[in-house]
């Protein structure tokens, strides 16, 4: 310990300055730099103690990476853990509360660019409020923003864990069926229009993990409008889409059973038309590990279906 009283009055000015130089330099070292899913860097001077979730699939993230106490507001469908219903909302993924989340003074923001309108992130960006971007594209992109949250909230024993545990659930799902016999899959998302993803899209990527195909890979656009014909072109083995989740609560879902209608396709030949939890398999959180199981399970009995030495 500096005992200034028994210094000089030279040196205590010097020592003053000194100690102030180590406290800056101190606060210099401890600011936090990561790196978010749109190749921004993310600087924080201190931890985040005061998070605004904008996606479901955010909040799911926050709290497995063990932050869901820093946060002050979320938006509309943010209902997993539990507990996250009863977080502040500040408007949905469409709309949100500009003047909610100001008075809600946050000292970081989570988005989702594909998500929250352009123009409102805009705004919040005229906030100069820290965001970062989370936009998972492969699976272990979860994992990834578990890491660089923890990272955030000063949190990373726990998100380091669930990251680890995320992945080791992954491998395992990898290990048994991705090498398994090839399935194609058309993914419907929607029935009017009729939309299917891409192969950017995660949910593509689950289906390569289970050892599927999405027959749409190719196609430009994230989220694309495709035809009957294309998929009655395409024949794929199996058709799945997602059920009810929180996202859609009341809400009629893609039915399956409109395809029943051209019973030469192979998928419904052999009644291979899966429906999954949608907030498993459509929200990029640690979850999406159980609905890609269930995927596995229902693309491993398409395999069972097969006619004997059926070639595909």
């Amino acid at each position: 310990m500096i005992r200034l009283a028994s210094c000089g009055r030279t040196a205590k000015p010097l020592l003053i300055a000194l100690l102030l130089a180590l406290t800056f330099a101190s606060r210099a070292h401890a600011a936090i730099t990561v790196t978010d899913d749109a190749g921004a860097t993310v600087t924080l001077t201190a931890p985040a103690e005061r998070v605004i979730s904008l996606a479901p699939h955010v909040t799911e993230l926050i709290y497995a990476a063990g932050g869901g106490a820093r946060l002050v507001g979320a938006v509309s469908y943010s209902d997993y853990p539990p507990e996250a219903k009863n977080i502040p909302r500040i408007g949905d993924n469409k709309s949100l509360d500009l003047e909610r989340i100001v008075a809600l003074k946050p000292d970081l923001i989570v988005v989702w660019r594909h998500g929250n309108a352009q123009q409102q992130l805009d705004k919040l960006r005229a906030l100069h409020v820290p965001m970062f971007v989370s936009e998972p594209h492969k699976l272990d992109d979860v994992a990834t923003n578990l890491v660089r949250l923890g990272a955030l909230l000063a949190t990373s024993p726990i998100a380091n864990a669930a990251a680890g545990t995320y992945r080791a659930d992954i491998a395992q799902l990898q290990s048994r069926y991705a090498a398994r016999p090839t399935v194609s899959v058309f993914y419907q998302v929607w029935d009017q229009p009729l939309m299917t993803l891409n192969g950017e899209h995660m949910v593509s990527d689950v289906i390569k993990l289970c050892g599927g195909r999405n027959v749409f890979a190719q196609l430009g656009p994230l989220v694309p409008t495709v035809s009957t014909e294309a998929v009655l072109a395409a024949n794929p083995e199996a058709i799945v889409t997602a059920s009810a989740g929180a996202t859609a609560p009341g809400k009629p879902l893609p039915s399956l059973d409109t395809w029943r209608k051209w019973p030469g396709l192979t998928a419904v030949e052999r009644n291979n038309l899966f429906a999954i939890d949608g907030d498993l398999i459509n929200r990029p959180a640690p979850r999406i590990a159980q609905g890609a199981a269930q995927l596995c399970e229902d693309l491993e009995l398409a395999r069972s279906r097969r006619p004997q030495n059926a070639g595909r």
